[in-house]
């Protein structure tokens, strides 16, 4: 069954000629978004000298329990992010980038999407975690904004937990 959702075309980036969209993930999508985040954190692999978490994670159930949009260059998914809503703030449980489009700044648009998102929600926080040793993820992170807030110790390694305040869109100027 083909999912039938609406498009929307995600403003920004760098390559203006590339027509790039976003849409809702459905059920469909599970599969290709269990390819694509297994093949965005396998390099990961051998710096934690296990599978991160992400390349585990039953993606038929996360599409039915939480949010994910899919960020597709052309007709090709190129990301994804999934979120969490919480009473006050918004998680990114998951961004994951396809090694193939990493580099475009894609990372960046969803981190600003989830924003949107928050706002629309009427949340006035962000937050995700990653693990210690994925410093390219911490810098990316902190370079837009947000700031570690406590780290765990978990399954061996280290979960670095981060948040970003965000601040509420003034009535009206909510973006679709």
């Amino acid at each position: 069954m083909a999912c039938r959702h609406r498009t929307g075309r995600l403003e920004g980036g760098t390559m203006k000629e590339e027509h790039v969209s976003l849409r809702p993930a459905c059920l469909a999508d599970a599969d290709a978004i269990r390819t694509l985040t297994r093949a965005a954190y396998a390099k990961w692999v051998p710096v934690v000298g296990r599978e991160p978490r992400p390349m585990m994670a039953d993606y038929h159930a996360a599409v039915e329990r939480h949010a994910i949009d899919l960020l597709f260059a052309g007709a090709t998914l190129a990301a994804l992010v999934e979120m969490i809503p919480a009473p006050d703030y918004l998680l990114i449980e998951n961004l994951a980038v396809s090694p193939a489009f990493q580099g475009r700044g894609f990372g960046r648009r969803l981190l600003a999407h989830t924003e949107d998102q928050a706002r629309v929600r009427g949340l006035g926080e962000m937050r995700l975690y990653t693990n210690r040793l994925f410093a390219e993820n911490i810098r990316l992170y902190a370079s837009a904004g947000y700031a570690i807030d406590h780290e765990e110790t978990w399954a061996g390694g280290v979960i670095v937990h981060m948040r970003k305040p965000i601040r509420p869109t003034a009535t009206g100027d909510e973006r679709p």
